[in-house]
């Protein structure tokens, strides 16, 4: 048989060319939800998987499905595909996209497309799509129905792994398929294709900063220089601060929150040390506190940013900390700290954990309570979700001697899509136990997710959801003092918190979850200590955010007020 030309190359065929490319530059696992159009990648898939060259995981909700990719390369460090059937199945996968372009995670969505011939005639499913993420990949390749993919799918895989001038991300290929969509006749499972095929390792991420930190430099300046460590600076932020012997500022997803230099209470303590304050060193993204991006903004102080290679989350000129790429030039411009200078920070800190005691409620559960039960546990993942969860972690995790979890949030958005999803994904990666703790309208917002595919390999994964009846962060912004007015009768509490009804525990017995229920932190301690049992359990933490306001407040204010130590 002659080569094929370009217009008579099968679907079929275009998709084990495909997959085949992808599993030798090193990516393993695809995950596919599904559809009609998108057929031919699903037996090529199955083909691979076959022949044990691709892990696939099957997701019947395509956003879902894209959030669960999302937290495979996050945890595995390397691309995921995607793949689904044409139309609207496709823009279900923009909110993940969204989150993956802002935090470099390199997710190659195989989009199935209909032929050109089809488009404008009215065929079902059939929409314009080449294009439908826009700004939110790094490219957008298609390929015609019938032609070779092998220069495209090489351009995808470049794109994916970042430059020097453009980070990682997400990127499209549109595979336009033409009938028939299914193999041969004399076609199996165990097609001869994939006895040729030589799977690769996706090339290691660059580490910016070795796990040896490069010798302290000698006669630096004495400079009263904090260390902010945002998502995902990593522990180089806090080898850098103790180092020179500088406080930090560690987000709880910044993987840097170890150490005896981290100050747990740093966010309200900000108020009482900030005139103190002359130089600020940024490493990650600050996305939690306003008294943070406050002394980011202070024309007063100096500050810079670690950034030895393109971030996805600003651009370059937009933000006023001055960008510098040399561990030795970071160095000179923290200086090492001046006598007394973190042992200050950390009495403060010792003092506000007191104030967090006096002003603690008897007999109630809340998010600090929630905190520190899961991070005193040391789960191997932990995800953290948005609003006010991963702010009272913020408030409440206390640094610890060595950092054993590594903690993920969807910071790149700080949305509450996909967080279910999320997890799973994490917990299918990683291979480990996996904790994800979340408020309950997060939990609403993807409870879908916690339907499994029976067949499919369970991962260990708790889902804590700490149900409080609503929105409660809406209440520490600005939101609760016009409902505390009464000016807007009750729409903050509508339009807002949005308060639910439904039953965690009958959802659980639905998707085939354990139950279990905590309404103290010893509960919730104690359940989260026993692993052997289900491998997804869904953990119900019933609370009040009546005073959660009042409480806040009133903390972030004696916090605040504290005197500053010898003053």
């Amino acid at each position: 048989m002659g080569l094929q030309q370009p217009d008579q190359q099968l679907a079929i065929t275009t998709a084990r060319a495909v997959l085949g490319t992808l599993i030798q530059a090193g990516i393993r696992d695809l995950v596919i939800s599904p559809g009609s159009r998108s057929a031919p990648l699903a037996y090529a898939a199955a083909e691979a998987e076959f022949a044990g060259l691709l892990r696939v995981h099957v997701r019947i909700d395509e956003r879902s499905a894209a959030f669960m990719a999302l937290g495979l390369a996050q945890s595995t460090a390397t691309p995921v595909a995607l793949a689904a059937t044409s139309g609207t199945a496709i823009g279900q996968m923009l909110p993940a996209v969204m989150e993956a372009n802002h935090t470099s995670t390199p997710l190659l969505v195989l989009s199935a497309d209909r032929p050109d011939e089809l488009h404008g005639t009215g065929a079902s499913q059939s929409t314009k799509q080449k294009a439908l993420f826009g700004d939110h990949v790094r490219v957008a390749i298609n390929v015609p129905a019938g032609h070779q993919a092998g220069a495209c799918v090489e351009q995808a895989l470049e794109a994916l792994q970042g430059t020097g001038l453009f980070p990682a991300g997400p990127v499209q290929l549109n595979l336009q398929f033409r009938d028939p969509l299914i193999p041969a006749e004399n076609e199996s499972i165990g097609h001869q294709y994939w006895t040729r095929i030589q799977p690769g390792l996706w090339p290691a991420a660059g580490d910016a900063l070795s796990a040896a930190a490069p010798a302290l430099a000698a006669g630096l300046p004495l400079r009263r220089t904090v260390v902010v460590a945002g998502h995902g600076a990593g522990a180089q932020a806090q080898a850098f601060a103790q180092g020179l012997g500088l406080p930090l500022f560690a987000e709880p997803s910044s993987n840097a929150r170890f150490s005896a230099h981290a100050i747990t209470h740093y966010r309200p303590l900000i108020a009482a040390g900030a005139q103190r304050i002359e130089r600020v060193v940024l490493f990650g993204r600050p996305t939690l506190s306003r008294p943070v991006a406050k002394l980011l903004a202070d024309p007063k102080i100096q500050s810079a940013i670690w950034q030895p290679a393109p971030v996805a989350w600003y651009e370059p000129g937009r933000r006023r900390e001055t960008p510098i790429s040399q561990w030795n030039e970071l160095q000179e411009f923290a200086g090492t700290a001046p006598s007394g200078w973190l042992g200050a920070w950390q009495e403060l800190d010792a003092r506000a954990q007191g104030l967090r005691g006096d002003l603690k409620r008897d007999g109630a559960i809340n998010g600090l309570d929630v905190a520190e039960a899961i991070w005193e546990g040391q789960p191997h993942v932990l995800l953290l979700g948005s609003s006010n969860i991963v702010r009272d972690f913020d408030l409440a995790a206390r640094p610890g001697a060595a950092d054993q979890a590594t903690v993920y949030a969807n910071r790149g958005l700080a949305g509450i899509d996909g967080t279910i999803s999320t997890a799973l994904g994490l917990a299918v990666g990683s291979g480990r136990r996996t904790v994800a703790v979340m408020g309950d309208i997060t939990f609403a917002h993807d409870a879908s997710a916690l339907s499994w595919t029976p067949g499919e390999p369970q991962p260990q994964l708790d889902v804590v959801v700490y149900n409080d009846a609503g929105g409660a962060i809406f209440s520490t912004l600005e939101h609760g003092a016009v409902d505390g007015s009464g000016r807007y009768a009750d729409a903050v509490e509508r339009l807002f918190a949005t308060p639910q009804q439904f039953d965690i525990q009958c959802l659980a017995k639905a998707y085939g979850w354990q139950y279990e229920r905590a309404t103290t932190k010893a509960e919730l301690k104690n359940l989260l200590e026993q692993t052997g049992g289900a491998r997804l359990r869904l953990i119900e933490v019933p609370a009040s955010r009546d005073h959660l306001r009042a409480d806040s407040q009133e903390l972030n204010h004696r916090i605040g007020q504290l005197s500053w130590p010898g003053s």
